[in-house]
């Protein structure tokens, strides 16, 4: 599932005020109210972390496990989609301060000959637009067919097991014209952050796993954060993901944690956990994992036509709430799972937010501002 899909689908319409869901203190109530609303409304489980001044608030709500009802853990480890990103921006970036690469690099120049035909040209596409999206490439999981196949129904539940290189996919893309001119637009698409994980490889020589162990999971000790490889199954503590897979029966709910890893390459195949990605966006926003030029053209935005008020970076968004409060972010939608990351421009006060589900997307908004929009949560 496309994380512009659960945008579109939790930014519809206004951000709430924050007389809508403002916390009367500072313990995060408001914010559990919020999440277990999500459970109430439907959502298998929610697993959320915050960290602000007064320190660090975990949580869960619901079950983890739909068939023992064993609870949520507070510190499961999940499969975070396009959160996986700005991982990739980050060593691209760091690899840029290293005088490695320019994000002006065409990608033809990284990637010689590998993204051609149906209008498609590598040489007219740029590194900076690959990770701001707007290089016009077509998402290949909005391909019929791939979808078809690897995200509904009993396409997924018979194919979730294959193994996958990211060039089958990058394939799927191009069998598509572009979307638009390189430039000319902000559109999300999986196809840009594929690519940006091909380029480092390319430019450190080894796997872009190995790439973002070394220069971030290492150096930051997130012990929770790990890439599946072809690997099917979960590290624990974990739980169980679900999916609605088949439209016509609303009602069904299928079991989906296992898959195999290298569907999502590159570009949603990371596992970690809400404490993990608080302590990586935090270091980043403050500028614990690039120089500050480089953090500098990571927050440069370009418009993002399909949300008010929202633009978009360098694989992380900005968006500003009904209340005033800006906060940089970043969303994920799978087979499974939505998450999200939101945090302050100073990396001071953060949430991260997992649901074992892929419904749900509107209850995400009405987390946010319970978490950000009280007086004393923007003070932080």
């Amino acid at each position: 599932m496309a994380a512009v899909a659960i945008m579109a689908t939790a930014f519809t319409g206004p951000a709430r005020a924050a007389g809508d869901t403002a916390p009367t203190t500072a313990d995060h109530q408001a914010t559990q109210a919020a999440v277990d609303a999500a459970v109430a409304a439907g959502v298998p489980g929610v697993t959320a972390e915050a960290r602000d001044a007064d320190g660090v608030w975990k949580s869960a709500s619901g079950v983890g496990n739909l068939k023992t009802g064993a609870p949520r853990g507070k510190n499961d480890r999940f499969r975070i989609g396009s959160l996986t990103n700005t991982f990739v921006a980050t060593v691209l970036l760091q690899m840029e301060a290293e005088k490695k690469l320019s994000l002006d690099d065409t990608v033809e120049r990284h990637l010689p000959g590998l993204v051609t035909g149906n209008g498609n040209d590598g040489r007219a596409i740029t590194v900076r637009q690959l990770l701001n999206h707007t290089s016009g490439l077509f998402d290949y999981l909005a391909d019929q067919q791939y979808y078809d196949t690897y995200v509904l129904g009993d396409g997924y539940l018979q194919h979730r097991y294959d193994t996958l290189t990211p060039e089958q996919r990058v394939k799927v893309a191009l069998t598509h014209a572009p979307l638009f001119t390189p430039g000319a637009r902000h559109e999300f698409s999986n196809t840009n952050d594929l690519l940006a994980a091909l380029i480092v490889e390319k430019v450190g020589g080894r796997p872009y796993e190995d790439e973002v162990r070394r220069r971030i999971v290492e150096p930051l000790g997130l012990d929770a954060t790990s890439n599946p490889g072809d690997g099917i199954a979960l590290p624990q503590p974990s739980s169980r993901a679900y999916s609605k897979l088949f439209s016509a029966q609303p009602d069904r709910i299928d079991d989906v944690t296992e898959m195999n890893g290298s569907q999502g390459w590159g570009n949603s195949d990371i596992v970690s956990s809400a404490d993990d990605l608080n302590r990586f966006y935090g270091a980043l926003m403050r500028g614990k994992l690039l120089p500050p030029q480089q953090l500098k053209e990571m927050k440069a935005t370009v418009d993002d036509p399909a949300f008010p008020g929202a633009s978009y970076g360098l694989d992380i968004g900005r968006l500003t709430l009904g209340c005033g409060t800006t906060l940089w972010y970043r969303d994920a939608g799978l087979v499974g799972w939505l998450s999200m990351a939101a945090f302050t421009d100073d990396g001071r006060h953060e949430l991260t937010f997992n649901y074992n589900s892929d419904w749900g997307a509107e209850t995400l908004l009405p987390v946010l501002n319970a978490e950000f929009c009280a007086p004393a949560s923007r003070s932080h």
